[in-house]
């Protein structure tokens, strides 16, 4: 629980601290605990992968927005 509450914490400080990214999602509690996970990959790796696949959710939410603008409710 512990854990839990200092990965929320520290979501919520990268929020306050930094308006939204161009072309990224916020970093999230889970994403923020993928990024301290010891891996076989070292943390440059993990940075790439990460930016990779925030930019990949924006581009998603973006044309789910799009998508969902265009037919209506």
């Amino acid at each position: 629980m512990l854990a839990a509450a200092c990965l929320t914490i520290a979501a919520a400080l990268e929020r306050a601290r930094s308006p939204d990214p161009p072309h990224l999602i916020l970093l999230t509690r889970n994403e923020i605990a993928r990024l301290l996970t010891p891996a076989e990959h070292g943390l440059p790796h993990r940075l790439r992968w990460s930016a990779w696949r925030r930019r990949h959710q924006h581009r998603a939410r973006a044309c789910h927005y799009q998508r969902q603008a265009t037919h209506g409710p």
